[in-house]
């Protein structure tokens, strides 16, 4: 096989022992630290309180201490998601307690408790690095522990991984970091949109990403679609930086003809045939957003119809800031479909609109240019 070739196996270099993360920013070593204190702090306190100081099993397990490392510092990794903290810890301590009372001696218990564990892990889909270290404690737990049987599974390594988790989705909430982690879904193109998917046909979708990943079979922690949207952000930056961070407030139609959800559909039409336009923004009485009528929402409909606005309008409307970059306007207009979308302010009032044409018209401008500057070196 060519040392080229993607799936070729390739010598390890002394680059490899060197960091392979990216510096942390200062914000980051605060949430993260501070995220991790405040959730050992809470389990602790809750596990003290729920299990006495005087008792028998443990009102926290070093494992604990793992898992805050993946909640706080990796909460969008697929390991670190609720489901797999709470039933990997779980299923892994169970596992654990079986290797102890039907294996000997104690290193055998330890590492088939281990190895059993994590294929365990993997067929429930709840693979949790911390779950190891909950097999390999419950299978060289002293007596005094095992005895206890399943209840230690469930308390406390069920009690401290639940109350984990729960500290977990508290704070991030709180500091604006979304967990648990939702995979971002790929734009499906509506019936109106169907021309719009031979412009996606070319682009990186999560199947392709995830064929990648089982063919170079490098263990990857990470989930397909949040890889293509990482893609689609690095595509949005490169753009954003080829057309010099220019915003939507500079593209954007001013002389926004708008309608409101009390007007009728007979009004529409006259004043879309008057100003020659697509569509119509639908504004309320200060002038927010509260959806958009489309010449091709009237194709069936009578000529006087004066059925209301609002019994008609589409209600999901994508909608941009001023200072939104145009690159994001991609995303929306080729990926989601929409033509049209309208610009607001810092108080969400409309002040402009954005049609498709516009778009194109920046990304013309932007081949001449760099066409004219290609040919000029």
């Amino acid at each position: 096989m060519p040392p080229d070739h993607p799936t070729a196996t390739r010598s390890p270099t002394w680059s490899g022992f060197l960091p392979a993360q990216p510096a942390a920013r200062s914000r980051d070593l605060l949430r993260s630290g501070g995220g991790a204190l405040l959730g050992i702090l809470l389990t602790a306190v809750i596990g003290r309180l729920a299990l006495g100081a005087d008792g028998d099993l443990p009102w926290i397990v070093a494992p604990m201490g793992a898992s805050a490392v993946l909640l706080y510092c990796v909460p969008g990794s697929p390991l670190a998601q609720p489901w797999s903290v709470v039933v990997g810890n779980v299923a892994s301590t169970l596992v654990g307690l079986a290797a102890a009372a039907v294996v000997d001696p104690a290193p055998a218990a330890a590492a088939v408790g281990v190895g059993v564990a994590i294929a365990v892990m993997i067929a429930l889909r709840c693979l949790h690095p911390p779950g190891g270290a909950c097999a390999l404690v419950a299978a060289l737990a002293p007596a005094a522990v095992t005895g206890h049987g399943v209840t230690f599974a469930l308390w406390p390594v069920g009690l401290n991984s639940l109350v984990m988790v729960a500290v977990a989705v508290a704070f991030h909430r709180a500091t604006g970091r979304a967990y648990p982690h939702v995979a971002p879904a790929a734009p499906v193109p509506t019936p109106e949109h169907a021309a719009d998917a031979a412009a996606t046909a070319s682009r990186v979708g999560t199947d392709d990403v995830a064929a990648a990943m089982a063919r170079l079979d490098q263990g990857l922690d990470v989930a397909p679609a949040d890889v293509v949207a990482l893609i689609r952000e690095a595509e949005a930056q490169a753009l954003d930086r080829r057309l010099g961070g220019l915003r939507c407030g500079a593209v954007m139609r001013t002389d926004v003809v708008t309608v409101t959800p009390g007007d009728s559909l007979f009004r529409v039409r006259l004043l879309i045939n008057e100003h020659r336009v697509k569509a119509l923004p639908v504004v309320d009485d200060d002038r927010r957003v509260v959806g958009i009528v489309a010449i091709v929402d009237l194709f069936n409909l009578d000529a006087g119809d004066l059925t209301p606005v609002h019994r008609l309008m589409t209600t999901d409307v994508a909608t941009v800031h001023q200072d939104t970059p145009v690159a994001d306007l991609v995303g929306l207009m080729v990926e989601r479909g929409h033509r049209h979308v309208p610009v607001l302010d810092d108080d969400d009032r409309l002040v402009g609109l954005v049609a498709r044409a516009d778009l194109i018209g920046v990304l013309h401008r932007l081949l001449i240019e760099g066409g004219a500057a290609t040919a000029g070196g």
